[in-house]
């Protein structure tokens, strides 16, 4: 271990194992330590045993629950938009070829009391029960305008420039209710708030032709996609692909102390008595609890159940939106739901997990509105956890700290997070333009 590395990554949770794996195909000479014995940190995926244990303190699960080692529920469960941003950065690192993808049977909202289907396009806008008849059709111009909308094309553009005009100004050109406003930012776009109504339009436009694009892709009912066996495979994959150039990886190193000169500039990180010297750290909150603060928590609700959540058509896979104006919160309730079709659950089980920003300490009245969706559940676990942010100054310290994740349920934020991290270690914007169809052999599960 008395090496000098380049960077030095502690952690290996699903943050720091992809910019472990970035870092490494860009050359860099990476050590990634763990205190832990399994990977995952924050982000692991657990067996039953595992699950009980670490919610109610014992290693004897019920029998009617089903073979322990089948389960692989992940701690934080995110879908993957199938265009999005992560799938670029799986490509981008050829990480595509150790997991297989299937997609999400449905992405839903909550509007008025019921779960209805997300419309995406113009023609699903007609469909729509979120809306009555006069309402559609001015939705189904607005979509009409999105997908048609060309950044490089100024006849697409309508006279409008999206870099100046607000949201709010575009919406309000087409006449649209509040409601349809509510889960086109929430559903569609994925904004956890609505400051976005007073930003430039651009970037709203940009995520809602992401969500047509990523649904177009699979022909699927939902533009997301998951691993088979859950996220517990990504952190493996990338630890495999920093192995592939050169990275070191060691589990089950107590302490990992980052240790300061005299300037407070970190120079390298010392574990049994052994020090390994490096430029950079990047690590989770965990490992320098004294160079973050928290800026909040989520509250979640694990649930097992024996079926899939109604309304949503016996989708094996779902994510519903729950916009906080419709529960009258200050922010959105997430439904994730995934089952044996994604090989996360014996035959027959289905896992949910009900997630927000917690604003009471008691999650189990908190999350009422989004437990009550599932319909019966054999099993709950409750749990709240602090969000933390860094607060250093990377450019004194050489310290790179991720941010807690949030309580949404697809991997938009976690991966700007990702992005963000990589350019202020290497000082350059990683390249996403890659030619998705790298993945369709990965991705055959997903048809």
């Amino acid at each position: 271990m008395d090496e000098e590395y380049d960077v030095i990554v502690l952690g290996t949770g699903l943050k720091e194992c992809i910019l472990s794996g970035l870092l490494s195909v860009d050359g860099l000479k990476v050590l990634h330590m763990d205190r832990n014995d399994y990977y995952g940190g924050e982000s692991s995926s657990l067996n039953l045993t595992k699950l009980w244990k670490r919610f109610k303190g014992n290693e004897n699960p019920p029998e009617h629950l089903g073979i322990s080692k089948e389960y692989n529920v992940d701690m934080i469960p995110k879908f993957m938009m199938a265009n999005g941003a992560l799938v670029r950065v799986l490509i981008h690192t050829s990480v595509t070829k150790y997991l297989n993808f299937k997609a999400v049977d449905g992405s839903f909202v909550y509007n008025n009391g019921k779960i209805h289907k997300v419309p995406a396009t113009d023609v699903e806008a007609l469909k729509s029960n979120l809306m009555g008849l006069f309402e559609k059709r001015r939705a189904r111009k607005f979509f009409i305008y999105v997908q048609d909308y060309e950044e490089e094309d100024p006849k697409s553009h309508e006279g409008l420039d999206l870099h100046k005009v607000t949201t709010r100004e575009v919406i309000s050109k087409y006449g649209l209710e509040d409601d349809t406003v509510d889960f086109i930012g929430h559903a569609l776009a994925l904004h956890r708030d609505d400051n976005y109504l007073d930003e430039p339009a651009i970037r709203t436009v940009k995520r809602m032709k992401l969500y047509a694009e990523s649904l177009a892709r699979f022909q699927s009912a939902s533009p997301y996609i998951y691993p088979l066996y859950g996220l517990g495979e990504l952190p493996q994959a990338f630890a495999r692909l920093s192995a592939v150039y050169g990275g070191t990886y060691m589990l089950n190193k107590p302490e990992c102390k980052v240790e300061f000169d005299e300037n407070g500039k970190a120079y390298g990180v010392t574990s049994e008595g052994e020090t390994a010297k490096c430029k950079k750290v990047v690590c989770d909150p965990s490992y320098l609890p004294e160079k973050v603060k928290k800026v909040g928590k989520v509250a979640r609700a694990i649930c097992i159940m024996k079926h899939p959540i109604p309304d949503t058509k016996d989708s094996h896979s779902v994510q519903i939106i729950l916009p906080k104006k419709q529960l009258k919160r200050k922010s959105d309730m997430y439904v994730f739901c995934c089952s044996y079709a994604h090989n996360v659950a014996p035959k027959g089980k289905f896992i949910a997990f009900v997630s927000t920003e917690a604003e009471t300490d008691k999650p189990e009245i908190e999350l009422k509105p989004g437990i009550d969706l599932l319909g019966p559940v054999e099993e709950t676990f409750f749990d709240i956890y602090d969000r933390y942010e860094a607060i250093n100054n990377p450019e004194v310290d050489s310290c790179f700290l991720t941010n807690s994740y949030d309580a949404t349920t697809h991997f938009e934020t976690t991966v700007q997070d990702v992005l963000s991290m990589y350019y202020k270690i290497t000082g350059k914007e990683l390249d996403l333009s890659v030619d998705l169809n790298a993945a369709s052999a990965a991705e055959q599960e997903a048809a």
